[in-house]
């Protein structure tokens, strides 16, 4: 198959189908896109509407059509022998490749030496959602693993495998039928973790309730394993987790529910040789994700529905992010509304939601702050959606923060923009740079892909987005070497 070596401003790509083991989209070469990108697409030229940036690293535009949710991960990974760099996302009606191109699972393939980026289409046309995007893993045996679902809209984890150490040459898709655990319900979202030489792959499955796949080969085979928690289901679906891992142990915060239907709490466990365990070790489950599950609730309690903070009631919390350091840490960034209104009419944005940093030390106690305002809701529609966050997977007291309220001074931004924060006591204290400044569109929902300890990716979304299927955004990369 023919490749696309084309100009940052090619409009032609080729989008074979799913089961093809090559399928090649556009490519960039860097040194057309740098910090006079353009800001937007409404009409203006790349010496347009120049964003200020304040870092020491061009921004670099890898796709140009995509978006990502935040419950799948890895959704970035770098190979730091290779030095590429593999990120996923979705691509939408409204962007560059219009409808043809919506609902491509593409893969921004980027060689961080040259300078380059190629999209390759796992599956053509697969869903226009942005909870779609795939989750990565690096094998063992130098191959690539992409594991993807559809927005609760079938029964079906799907997944391919890459020729050994090219993730732009993937193998035939294959999937796990769900429905006789689902009985028809859906699927949503792909969590790769590693504990104990076994692979989970968590999902959002029966109930509604957080579940696992697990493969004893890296990724070629899975089987149902069981639920991880399960409780009544309240609205629209149960617990919103997030996971961390090192190969031995897997943390995670959680939700009760939806925060749109139930005032959440947030909580921690993590998985150990096979158990589920409250923060300070105390096991919750012996025999986890197999069996009766127990409820999230029988977890630690990290952010409490209904504490004041300033003397202000905080509700209806949101898991964002959580890494694990490795002297045993954990930070997690999470969100909450702020105010005494605990009910909104799904037709306007909470106007004030909060971000907060809690920090585990190692032994299981928790110091939470308070340490950002997040703005409005993202979306009318849904009102607790922030720019979101993310933490350094190699420094814990670093943080990328997308927001609309200047964390330096409270001004109001009239777009999201990204802000790297640092703490240097646990996160009492940060201080503030811009990473972007004086935009003309939203910057959303950071990156920092982890595989590289020597460097710093820092991957986010820029452009216009009104909904999880409609939207009009460029992925971005800041990569800067890591400060020693």
């Amino acid at each position: 198959m023919e490749r696309k070596g084309v100009g940052a401003s090619a409009a032609g790509s080729i989008f074979p189908g799913p089961t093809a083991p090559l399928v090649a989209g556009r490519t960039w070469d860097w040194r057309w896109i740098t910090l006079s990108s353009r800001v937007g697409r409404k009409g203006k030229d790349a010496d347009e509407g120049t964003p200020s940036v304040n870092a020491h690293s061009p921004i670099l535009t890898v796709n140009d059509n995509g978006a990502w949710c935040w419950f799948q991960d890895e959704r970035a990974l770098v190979d730091p022998q290779a030095q590429t760099l593999v990120v996923g996302s979705i691509a939408a009606a409204e962007g560059p490749g219009g409808e043809g191109r919506s609902g491509n699972v593409e893969l921004a393939v980027v060689d961080l030496r040259a300078g380059t980026s190629e999209v390759v289409v796992l599956h053509e046309v697969f869903e226009t959602d942005d909870h779609d995007v795939p989750a990565l893993w690096r094998r063992a045996d130098g191959r690539w693993l992409a594991v993807y679902t559809k927005h609760k809209t079938d029964d079906r984890t799907r997944w391919r495998v890459s020729e050994p150490g090219d993730p732009t040459r993937w193998g035939p898709e294959r999937e796990f039928d769900w429905s006789a655990y689902t009985g028809g319900a859906g699927v949503t979202y792909s969590n790769l973790r590693s504990m104990g030489g076994r692979l989970y792959c968590f999902a959002r499955a029966v109930n509604d309730d957080q579940c696992a796949l697990v493969s004893d080969d890296d990724g070629d085979t899975w089987a149902y394993a069981g639920k991880l928690f399960t409780r009544p289901k309240v609205g629209y679906v149960n617990g919103y987790t997030r996971y961390a891992g090192d190969g031995k142990r897997i943390d995670l915060v959680t939700t009760d529910h939806h925060p749109r239907d139930f005032d959440n709490s947030i909580y921690h466990g993590y998985l150990e040789n096979g158990a589920l365990h409250r923060s300070d070790g105390t096991v919750v489950d012996a025999e986890a994700v197999s069996g009766e599950a127990p409820s999230q609730v029988e977890l630690t309690t990290v952010l409490e529905a209904g504490s004041r903070w300033g003397g202000v009631r905080m509700s209806h919390c949101w898991t964002t992010d959580i890494r694990r350091g490795d002297d045993g840490s954990v930070a997690a960034v999470l969100t909450a509304r702020a105010g005494d209104e605990e009910h909104l009419d799904r037709d306007r944005a909470h106007p004030d939601l909060r971000f907060f940093y809690a920090r585990m030390a190692p032994g299981g106690e928790w110091t939470v702050n308070e340490f950002a305002k997040a703005g409005a809701g993202l979306m009318p529609h849904e009102e607790d959606y922030t720019g979101l966050a993310a933490i350094d997977p190699y420094d814990l007291d670093s943080v990328y923060v997308s927001t609309t309220v200047d964390p330096r001074d409270g001004a109001s931004l009239a777009f999201h923009e990204i802000f790297h924060a640092r703490t240097a006591d646990g996160g009492a204290t940060w201080t503030w740079t811009p990473v972007t400044e004086d935009s003309e569109v939203d910057n959303l929902r950071p990156i920092v892909a982890p595989g590289d300890p020597s460097r710093t990716p820092l991957l986010w979304f820029r452009g216009t987005m009104t909904a999880s299927q409609h939207y009009d955004c460029e992925i971005v990369l800041r990569d800067i070497p890591r400060s020693r």
